[in-house]
């Protein structure tokens, strides 16, 4: 996460009363079922972010990852690393990334603000894991506002154990970006938004593109993946 910005483009839609049935929690994520599916992503050793597994060998995480935070320039695949499950310095599964695929309507702009409703990218693993280990997460259709959704995440302060936020309320939705009271940090770009209900398994339906400021309140922005996932997808093959 390397991008900071005011919400302006949308500030209609962002004026409404903060809801008051849930207030948001920080916790372990042993608190979540699975959550081993998600890892850091090593990027050439300059930078990090965070990324889930969605099939043996694909991990989604935000196109914005993929390029080099100080000069720009995009990061070789082979340069990318997926530490799924890492917790405490260990990680339940270490691949090698061996090629990436970004939403082709993306455009990198390294002094930013980036265009969080295409800021998605798919990378193949060189290796896949098994779902003996680690069992992807499925998908499920966009949020709405006032939906209750949850992240985990890895940031610049707890590079080796991510933190499981929920509940954190959808505030706005505008085409396919969120804005959601989760509070993120440089670190949690590509992390995984997830629909739950009861004690399921969380569902993947959005990704963290960014931290942002409605007023004084810090919000974070995320993309909705419905569409855009099937076509990285089809381009993944």
């Amino acid at each position: 996460m390397r991008v900071v910005f005011k919400i302006a483009t949308i500030c209609a839609a962002l004026m409404l009363p903060t809801p008051t049935h849930a207030q948001q929690a920080t916790y372990q994520v042993g608190n979540v079922a699975g959550w081993e599916a998600v890892g850091r992503l090593d990027l050439a050793g300059r930078a990090m972010c965070t990324g889930a597994l969605i099939a043996p060998d694909l991990v989604l995480t935000a196109a914005h990852c993929l390029y080099d935070p100080y000069s720009g320039r995009r990061v070789r695949a082979k340069k990318i690393q997926f530490e799924a499950g890492l917790t405490g310095g260990r990680a339940k599964a270490v691949r090698k990334v061996a090629k990436t695929f970004e939403h082709p309507g993306y455009k990198h702009n390294r002094r930013g603000p980036n265009d969080a409703s295409v800021d998605l990218a798919i990378l193949r693993l060189a290796e896949p894991i098994s779902e003996n280990v680690i069992r992807p997460f499925t998908t499920d259709a966009r949020p709405q506002t006032g939906d209750e959704l949850g992240v985990i995440s890895y940031n610049h302060v707890r590079r080796e154990t991510p933190i499981w936020q929920h509940p954190c309320d959808v505030l706005a939705r505008q085409g396919d970006i969120l804005v959601m009271n989760c509070e993120v940090d440089f670190g949690a770009s590509g992390a995984p938004v997830f629909a739950v209900e009861g004690g399921s398994r969380p569902r993947l339906v959005s990704v963290i593109s960014s931290k942002a400021a409605m007023g004084n309140r810090p919000v974070s922005v995320g993309t909705i993946i419905d569409q855009s996932l099937q076509m990285l997808l089809g381009r993944a093959g």
